[in-house]
């Protein structure tokens, strides 16, 4: 009798288990969601990779695995040699055209000027002489003293010394003008192109020692002094403070309330109470999806992953850290 008695009650609570299942609403009165549902997930982090666009041999890594750098601190140098050339190079180049186009600006220099003077000069003393011979030539002439021959002669004397004395005079005039337009223009653009270069000769020389881009763990190191680093290899791994993200996931009856800009709340072990961050992205498709169809009880078992960013001035969460997320609620607004 009492083991028949014992057969009845466990089917009868076979019956109800199986009508209400666990959190069924016969058992909400007993506790049984008292507490609301969390969402498993991680901590992860995003890294910076620090890497030279050029290959060549490590030098120097003043930053080791684990230790802190702070923004502006140098990280680690490739040999510069060639680096440090191309902008000797590059400067020697950009200082002769600026001169160049200086010269173009200024014209002749003062000594230059006074050789033209001083010719000048001297074909005006010539020039005075000249005519005054012409004048006696001309006295001489009226009076048949002369003949025609010698008075053309000072003629022809005193137009050749006054055109090379115009010549001079305009020489002199010229040479304190500056070039013409079009080549201090083109002047101007070689003194660009050669400043394009410098720049990019020091752009490739500051990527040869690299600073870190902000405070940061080091998370990893990939080469040692001594070693030839591959154009385009890490050679440092930085993981900054704010650049950890949390990535977890929620059923598929969740996704309705689930949009960019909603706040959750999380907990982890050993971390502070009242952690919050803000979602940034959620998944289009199912993490997890049935082999065949999707039946009811298939539905239940669909996740999406969710990102969110932690909410700024909290402490340093660690990368790899096992989170649970509160359930979103139904009137969460962003």
């Amino acid at each position: 009798m009492k083991l028949a008695l014992l057969i009845g009650t466990a089917a009868v609570a076979g019956t109800l288990l199986a009508t209400y299942g666990p959190g069924g609403g016969t058992f909400a009165g007993f506790g049984a969601r008292s507490a609301p549902p969390h969402y498993l997930g991680y901590i992860e982090g995003e890294s910076t990779l620090v890497a030279p666009p050029v290959a060549g041999r490590l030098v120097a890594r003043s930053v080791e695995r684990g230790g802190r750098v702070g923004k502006g601190e140098r990280l680690y140098a490739i040999d510069t040699t060639q680096a440090e050339a191309e902008v000797a190079r590059a400067l020697a180049t950009l200082a002769e055209f600026q001169a160049r186009h200086a010269n173009l600006l200024t014209g002749r220099r003062n000594e230059e000027q006074e050789v033209i003077r001083a010719q000048r000069r001297e074909i005006e003393a010539h020039l005075g002489l000249a005519e005054a011979d012409l004048k006696r030539q001309s006295d001489l002439l009226s009076r048949n003293f002369a003949s025609r021959q010698s008075y053309d002669q000072a003629v022809a004397q005193v137009a050749e010394l006054r055109a090379r004395a115009a010549s001079l005079t305009a020489k002199e005039r010229a040479g304190d003008l500056a070039a013409r337009e079009a080549e201090i223009a083109a002047a101007a653009a070689l003194i660009e192109q050669n400043q394009a270069s410098l720049a990019r000769a020091r752009n490739r020389l500051a990527d040869l020692t690299p600073v870190a881009p902000e405070d940061a763990l080091v998370e990893n190191t990939f080469f040692n002094v001594g070693e030839w680093v591959p154009a385009g290899s890490p050679v440092v791994s930085l993981l900054p403070d704010h650049r950890v993200k949390l990535r977890f996931f929620l059923p598929e009856t969740e996704m309705a309330k689930v949009r960019p800009g909603v706040r959750v709340r999380f907990t982890c072990d050993s971390c502070p109470p009242d952690l919050g961050a803000t979602i940034t992205y959620s998944a289009s498709r199912a993490e997890y999806t049935p082999p065949v169809i999707y039946s009811q009880g298939a539905r239940a078992r669909l996740v999406f992953m969710i990102e969110a960013r932690p909410d700024p001035g909290q402490l340093p969460l660690q990368p790899g850290v096992p989170i649970s997320v509160e359930a979103l609620a139904a009137d969460t607004k962003p």
